[in-house]
């Protein structure tokens, strides 16, 4: 799944040996904390958070099939 999360991001963006995404598990979820560089946090978010609605679905969807823990994605800005 991470890697994963990286392939879409970086396509998105336009620095994308900048991305990065770390996965935190727990007992009851995953959640996966992806980093951008400078400039590519909004092209990730998206007008109105299209871009990071349809990920999130995409990995909530994916998760759901494979009938792991609960999956959540945060966006973290430096």
């Amino acid at each position: 799944m991470k890697e994963f999360i990286e392939m879409v991001v970086k396509q998105l963006v336009d620095k994308p040996d900048e991305v990065e995404v770390n996965e935190v598990e727990s007992e009851k979820r995953i959640i996966y904390e992806l980093m951008v560089g400078d400039g590519d946090y909004g092209k990730v978010i998206g007008k109105r958070g299209k871009n990071i609605s349809a990920i999130r679905s995409l990995i909530f969807a994916i998760n759901a099939k494979e009938g792991g823990k609960r999956a959540r994605l945060d966006v973290i800005d430096q």
